[in-house]
C-alpha cells in the first residue's frame, strides 16, 4: 500500500520552533531531549508554568509546547540513552536535538567497524558534513524532522521532513510506547528560560 506521509502541523511547528532556539544558541552544543505536551492541556493543568512560558490556552488551542528535560552526563550519547526512556500519558510526543557529523555516500563501505574507529574516521574524512537535527514524533504516529547544515548556516537552508532521519525517529517511537515503566521521565522537568 503506497501512501503519503501527512504532516502534523502542530509537530512541525514545535519541531521548527526548537530548531530556530537551537540555532540560536550556536554550535557544539550538548544532545537535548524535549517532553512535547498539549498547549491547551498545560494551561489548564499547569497554570503557573504557562504563565511564566508566556502560554495563553485560547491562542495556544491545538499546539504543542516542547518541554526540556534534565541534560544528559556529558560521556552519554543520546541514542544510547533514549531506549531507558518512557513517558507519562499527558505527554503527546518527544523530540531530540543532536549534532552529527555526516558522510557522503562514497564513503559507504569505508568506515571502520570499531565504534571509536568510525568517529575518528569521520571526524578526520574531508567530505564530511556537521549537522544540528531536530527530529519529533508523536503517539499518533505523526513524525517531523529539521536538519541544518553547519556550513549552510541560515534559516532558508534548513531542511525539513516527516523522514530525515529514520534510525532516530525509531528511537524516539520506541520511548512512546510503554508508558508503565516506572523510570517515566518527568515532562515539567525544564529549567527557567530553558523552553523556547
Amino acid at each position: 500500500m503506497d501512501f503519503e506521509l501527512e504532516i502534523d502541523p502542530a509537530l512541525a511547528a514545535a519541531v521548527l520552533e526548537l530548531e530556530k532556539h537551537h540555532a540560536a544558541a550556536g554550535w557544539d552544543q550538548p544532545a537535548r531531549l524535549y517532553a512535547l505536551v498539549d498547549t491547551a492541556s498545560l494551561v489548564a493543568h499547569e497554570p503557573a508554568l504557562a504563565a511564566m512560558l508566556g502560554l495563553d490556552e485560547s491562542r495556544e488551542r491545538g499546539s504543542l509546547t516542547p518541554i526540556e528535560q534534565e541534560e544528559l552526563a556529558a560521556d552519554q550519547q543520546l541514542e544510547g540513552f533514549l531506549p531507558s526512556i518512557s513517558w507519562p500519558a499527558s505527554v503527546i510526543g518527544c523530540a531530540a536535538v543532536v549534532e552529527r557529523l555526516v558522510l557522503p555516500p562514497a564513503a559507504d563501505g569505508q568506515v571502520p567497524e570499531d565504534p571509536a574507529e568510525a568517529v575518528e574516521f569521520a571526524r578526520e574524512h574531508p567530505d564530511r558534513q556537521e549537522v544540528r537535527i531536530v527530529a519529533g514524533v508523536t503517539r499518533h504516529g505523526a513524525s517531523y524532522c529539521a536538519m541544518r547544515l553547519r556550513a549552510h548556516d541560515e534559516d532558508p537552508a534548513v531542511l525539513g521532513g516527516p523522514d530525515l532521519v529514520p534510525s532516530l525517529l525509531a528511537l524516539l517511537r520506541a520511548t512512546l510506547e510503554d508508558e508503565s515503566e516506572e523510570t517515566a521521565a518527568d515532562p515539567s522537568a525544564t529549567e527557567s528560560g530553558d523552553t523556547p
